[in-house]
């Protein structure tokens, strides 16, 4: 790996930074508590599991959200509110809560020092599709330079877009970029169809179907935990 080769790192953050389904889920369970408490009706007829279904259905009516998790979470609450015949401006104390509770992470352990080694030598740039602040995760937002996330791009991976948004961010051209992320189709495929290079963060994961062969060209690295990655790039 030469010296300045790649000249900056993306890296997307659900489930490659922190396991997100947990973190989900207690935010789920504490909105809930909120809603008993606040807008009874509304958590009598929507529990949790009725809640998913309705915010399934509420970005199946409004597809222009798709790519905007805030909006559809909280228009998800408020339209609940509505239904049930309370407040629907309840809903902004709900999603703030449930944002609050969404940023409380739990990093895989190799994370922090990982960040730390490759901070030292790249540019480090968050891009994830999720409503995850980079920010407001305590020990993180020091080591990045910034951060995309879908809502403001407008568009999610894999589109070429967001991709090519970070480039611009990061005033480098996208063969001089080298995406992270777990998922293949969003992370590898995406950023490899915009021009980036690519890592694929599996934590021990198998490759999906249809996913057995490695990008033909550029850089591409396939690596356990982000400890291994530092290492491959010689942080």
């Amino acid at each position: 790996m030469s010296e300045t080769f790649p000249r900056a790192l993306t890296l997307d953050l659900d489930d490659t930074l922190w396991p997100v389904a947990p973190v989900i889920e207690r935010a789920e369970q504490r909105l809930h508590e909120w809603m008993l408490s606040n807008a009874p009706e509304t958590a009598r007829r929507f529990p949790i599991e009725a809640m998913r279904r309705w915010r399934a259905e509420v970005g199946r009516l409004e597809p222009s959200l798709a790519h905007d998790l805030t909006a559809l979470r909280r228009l998800t609450i408020e339209r609940a509110l509505t239904q049930c015949g309370e407040d629907p401006a309840l809903a902004d104390a709900a999603f703030e809560l449930f944002i609050a509770q969404r940023h409380e992470v739990e990093l895989y352990e190799d994370v922090l020092p990982a960040l730390e080694r490759l901070a030292r030598r790249f540019p480090l740039l968050a891009l994830s599709n999720g409503n995850a602040d980079i920010g407001r995760i305590a020990g993180l937002g020091s080591l990045f330079v910034g951060r995309i996330g879908a809502r403001e791009a407008g568009f999610g991976k894999p589109d070429a877009r967001i991709f090519q948004a970070a480039c611009s961010a990061l005033q480098l051209a996208a063969d001089e970029v080298l995406h992270i992320g777990d998922d293949w189709l969003l992370d590898v495929c995406g950023a490899r169809d915009a021009g980036l290079h690519s890592a694929w963060v599996h934590r021990g994961m198998a490759r999906p179907p249809g996913a057995a062969a490695a990008p033909a060209s550029g850089l591409h690295l396939e690596v356990h935990d982000l400890t291994a990655l530092a290492d491959a790039l010689g942080a």
